[in-house]
């Protein structure tokens, strides 16, 4: 009975495990150009003299829905998202780099642009940075142009470019900050500049709440159905210790 027992825990504690990813998902519907993270398990048969009647559940890689979330125009023109696969590029707390979808950007008081979270946006020749006080304004290229105070529209002047890069989506993984990087052994990335960047908008969350509510339910159910094959599997136990106790 002790095999039963071992079995259905191992699904149980995948349930569970999937059981957060789906909360996570729910708890981020609402966060700008959020993926949706995909917590995957499989089953793998049990290998021994015994018949091949058993598996064990274990966890697979964990990944991320790559569908784009859905736009939404704000007229902010420090807001941008990019159509297709693109990527922002920003310099991640420890300095190494790091991709994100999140183009809701901002210009620090010493002019650096930045992300909300103020992690540095980089450009084909490192971090971006503008003119303090200056208007702003992003092309469909990237291309940031700024205007001083006060001055008139031939005073605009071309400061920098969007470093925006086009990875495989198996290239890159979520990071427990939310970033993604490069898994192990990818190639570096190189700028696209095939990638349209939409001035003025931002990118929504693509998790769909509805199916993410469906799937919390689901997963209650498979938790409930293991914790019942556990109860019966420690009922027939005690029922053979009553039988051989009375012997």
């Amino acid at each position: 009975m002790d095999r039963m027992i071992y079995t259905a825990l191992s699904g149980a504690k995948q349930i569970l495990d999937q059981q957060a990813a789906v909360s996570n998902n729910l708890a981020n519907v609402s966060t700008p150009a959020f993926r949706a993270q995909v917590n995957l398990y499989r089953a793998v048969p049990v290998v021994g003299p015994e018949a091949g009647t058993r598996a064990f559940t274990v966890a697979s890689t964990p990944g991320a829905d790559m569908r784009a979330g859905p736009l939404t125009y704000t007229g902010r023109t420090l807001d941008v998202a990019l159509q297709g696969n693109g990527w922002l590029v920003v310099q991640a707390p420890d300095g190494t780099e790091a991709y994100t979808r999140a183009g809701a950007l901002q210009v620090a008081q010493d002019g650096q642009v930045q992300t909300i979270s103020g992690l540095p946006v980089m450009g084909d020749g490192g971090p971006l940075a503008v003119p303090p006080g200056s208007q702003v304004t992003i092309g469909t290229d990237g291309t940031i142009t700024a205007r001083g105070p006060g001055e008139a529209s031939a005073g605009l002047a071309q400061v920098g470019r969007l470093r925006v890069v086009n990875p495989p989506n198996d290239a890159i993984a979520r990071g427990d900050d939310g970033l993604f990087r490069l898994r192990p052994g990818a190639q570096p990335l190189e700028a696209d500049p095939t990638v349209r960047v939409i001035s003025g908008a931002l990118e929504g969350s693509n998790v769909n709440p509805t199916e993410a509510m469906v799937e919390m339910i689901a997963n209650a159910r498979r938790f409930e159905m293991q914790m019942k094959m556990i109860q019966g599997a420690d009922g027939n136990e005690q029922r053979a210790n009553q039988l051989l106790s009375t012997n």
